[in-house]
């Protein structure tokens, strides 16, 4: 059904983010369907940011909220929290939002339609730092990956690439939801419309560029915190699809496993170069939890290997040995990451 008042607040998270801040807003506020409400919640910035954004709350519909850092799930939110509308549209601080973007994206929401529709979002446009254009409609490129979604399999299979700039949700099935998970720094995004899509709220994506993404190097995306997120949030998927279960063993050896494993090989491989015994030692540990879950021949390999993993010289020597693509070594790599 539709919500009785289309209003929408947005809020956008900020820290750090003085060199984004300004366009970010000024794409809010040249929305041909203007926000009723824009709340800017500043998670302890230590660089002008906030200075910025209060300058321009003197002139615009702008709400300030300042907070100790916390981190962006928490940022999002306490301006939820703040915020009184029926829906909600969220926006990354160095991200920016075409002019028709929130007028597009509330069209399904003025829609009478069963099941209870809980936030639409749309593909979007890949820039660089320096704001110039890297790709149209990124999203196209990674065709397997299930837009909308319709399916667990397809929540749990890939990344989900609902990408908070390019979503308007109900606050509803947010609130129901259990907002964000504040421990994540990383695949809140996942977790959250997981839960979503799991209480039965439907959802609509416009294959259309409604927004820019702002992807670089030392962006949330290429966070250092990413890896521990992440740990967070298998753990979380443990709880809800445990392995004692059979359709929870199933959803793991199929989709979780296949999934996350290369991800954290990857990470042991980085960490066995960067030599430290600590970062060794908590990638190993990643890598047993989903273990039993990998293909059997990979498994095993991966478990003969585990003694000499976990010390810091001779992985330093598995390193080298990768560079010189020996063949027991490649194989390794290879069976691990197929």
């Amino acid at each position: 059904m539709m919500p009785r008042d289309p209003a929408i607040t947005a809020i956008i998270p900020l820290f750090n983010g003085a060199v984004f801040i300004e366009e970010a807003l000024n794409s809010v506020l040249a929305q041909t369907l203007p926000p009723a409400k824009i709340i800017v919640v500043d998670d302890g910035s230590t660089d002008n940011g906030a200075d910025i954004v209060a300058g321009m709350a003197r002139e615009h519909n702008i709400s300030l909220i300042r907070k100790p850092n916390g981190g962006q799930s928490s940022a999002r939110n306490l301006g939820i929290a703040h915020s009184e509308t029926p829906l909600i549209a969220l926006l990354d601080q160095d991200d920016i939002w075409y002019p028709h973007h929130l007028e597009q994206l509330v069209k399904p929401f003025l829609e009478v339609r069963y099941p209870t529709l809980g936030w639409v979002y749309s593909n979007l446009d890949q820039i660089d730092r320096e704001g110039r254009m890297v790709m149209r409609s990124c999203l196209d490129q990674a065709p397997h990956i299930e837009h909308p979604k319709r399916s667990l399999a397809g929540c749990l299979a890939n990344d989900m690439f609902i990408l908070p700039t390019s979503t308007l949700i109900l606050r509803e099935a947010f609130e129901a939801a259990g907002g964000f998970d504040e421990r994540l720094i990383g695949y809140e995004d996942d977790d959250l419309f997981l839960r979503m899509f799991r209480l039965g709220y439907d959802n609509v994506y416009l294959n259309s560029g409604l927004a820019k993404w702002r992807i670089f190097t030392g962006s949330a995306s290429h966070s250092p915190s990413m890896r521990q997120s992440r740990m967070i949030y298998l753990r979380k998927l443990l709880e809800v699809f445990p392995p004692s279960d059979r359709m929870g063993q199933f959803y793991w050896r199929t989709y979780l496993a296949p999934r996350f494993f290369p991800m954290l090989l990857r990470e042991y491989r980085q960490a066995i170069r960067s030599g430290e015994v600590s970062g060794i030692r908590s990638a190993v540990d990643d890598i047993e939890l989903i273990l039993p879950f990998v293909r059997r021949r990979t498994g095993l390999v991966i478990r003969l290997m585990l003694p000499l993993m976990t010390r810091k010289s001779p992985a330093r020597v598995v390193a080298k040995l990768s560079e010189w693509n020996l063949p027991v070594v490649r194989r390794l790599l290879r069976l691990a990451s197929g």
